[in-house]
């Protein structure tokens, strides 16, 4: 018994330090475009990640976590061990990573772990499951690219007013956050309900022969009145109203960010939690939370730095335009409950966005500093799971422990 305490203590340490390192990781990418704009300050930027991924954590980290626990391996329950050899080894790669200013993919880094320590135990491979993340990570790149691309194209078209294109975006983005689904919002038939469900069920809407559609019409209302927020606002003062506009979206898909990523910390503990423990998987998002809070506040201000001026000068504009795309492409991992890497997200928005206009010393993508990253992609996800591999034997080996 005092042996599987001692290994359940090491593996909740290790879950503590991965949400650290993802705090100081990935989550700091979706502020970089907000500071390389000049609209916050590096320092108030790693701030506000710790604060708004924290709460994003705990508020939809639940599907991808759920995911990295049971989905990844077959025939097997994830134990303690295993847990803490998947955790041990990813935080340290990306930790190695962070310290070389280069972003480490998380969820690359964490899944090939995963698995790695999950055919240790004697697992076998979820092919299925596989096939489809594979395939969504494929997708990210051309489709975020695409979107952004085109958006920036019309957000920096002199024929179209800033007092239309912006309000009309910012509305679409006020639309799909009134229907995300947040754990601590009650729904009828599910764990988790929306902001647009819970008006409609307050103003009792349903009641009134709408039916169905009087949740999307509630959401429709609140992105109508983003819409005339926003350009009440531009039309004040245009460069203050986009730079609000920019931290505003910045703090948006931080707090995705949030949602995504914690589960690539706490994902490999759910059975511990739920087998040796007994904890239902909200104090394990908080332990989550709380680990990305001190990392985004202590350790994100160099990547926020490499990913804001070595990948792309990006202006206002074509920061909104990044940050929309990816914000939609975590919205939707969250709800299929696939683990994605914020790096890539952010860079594929970034290297988007920043097309625009042609490339050149002062206002482009780095080619070289792309080339590495995707590099350090594939060789994250096959060298951590064979160093899991590894290290899971190693410390089955050790008296006490297999």
């Amino acid at each position: 018994m005092s042996s599987l305490v001692g290994i359940v203590t090491v593996a909740l340490v290790a879950s503590l330090f991965m949400s650290f390192t993802v705090g100081a990781n990935s989550n700091s990418a979706p502020i970089a475009p907000a500071v390389g704009a000049n609209a916050l300050s590096t320092l108030r930027g790693a701030l506000l990640v710790g604060l708004v991924a924290a709460l994003g954590a705990v508020a939809q980290g639940g599907s991808i976590s759920e995911t990295i626990g049971h989905g990844l391996v077959t025939g097997v329950t994830i134990t303690p061990l295993a847990a803490t050899a998947t955790l041990l080894t990813a935080a340290t790669l990306i930790t190695i990573g962070n310290s070389r200013g280069y972003p480490i993919p998380s969820a690359f880094t964490v899944t090939g772990a995963a698995i790695g320590a999950g055919v240790a135990l004697g697992g076998g491979f979820a092919v299925g499951t596989y096939a489809e993340i594979l395939g969504f990570w494929f997708a990210i790149p051309v489709v975020e690219g695409v979107l952004a691309y085109g958006l920036a194209w019309l957000l920096l078209d002199e024929t179209v007013p800033d007092t239309l294109s912006i309000p009309l975006l910012a509305g679409g983005v006020g639309y799909a956050l009134a229907n995300v689904q947040l754990s601590f919002l009650p729904a009828p038939h599910s764990e988790q309900g929306s902001i647009a469900g819970v008006l409609t069920r307050q103003l009792d809407l349903a009641a009134t022969g709408i039916g169905e559609a009087s949740t999307a019409l509630v959401g429709g209302v609140i992105g109508l009145l983003t819409i005339v927020a926003v350009y009440w606002q531009l039309r004040r003062d245009v460069t203050t109203g986009i730079n609000r506009m920019l931290v505003a979206l910045a703090l948006v898909v931080v707090f995705t960010s949030g949602g995504s990523q914690v589960g690539l910390a706490t994902g490999p503990l759910e059975s511990v939690f739920e087998s040796s423990l007994g904890l239902p998987s909200l104090y394990l998002l908080g332990l989550g939370g709380l680990g990305i809070l001190l990392g985004g506040w202590f350790r994100s201000p160099r990547l926020i730095q490499a990913v804001a001026r070595e990948y792309a000068s990006l202006g206002p504009k074509r920061s909104i335009a990044a940050f929309i795309p990816a914000f939609l492409i975590a919205q939707v991992a969250i709800v299929l409950g696939y683990p994605i890497s914020f790096n890539k997200v952010m860079i594929s928005s970034i290297v988007g966005a920043g097309l625009v206009g042609g490339s050149s010393s002062s206002d482009g993508v780095s080619a070289a500093k792309t080339g590495y990253t995707v590099g350090a992609w594939i060789a994250s996800m096959v060298g951590g799971g064979a160093i899991s591999f590894a290290l899971y034997h190693a410390l089955a080996a050790l008296p006490g422990l297999g």
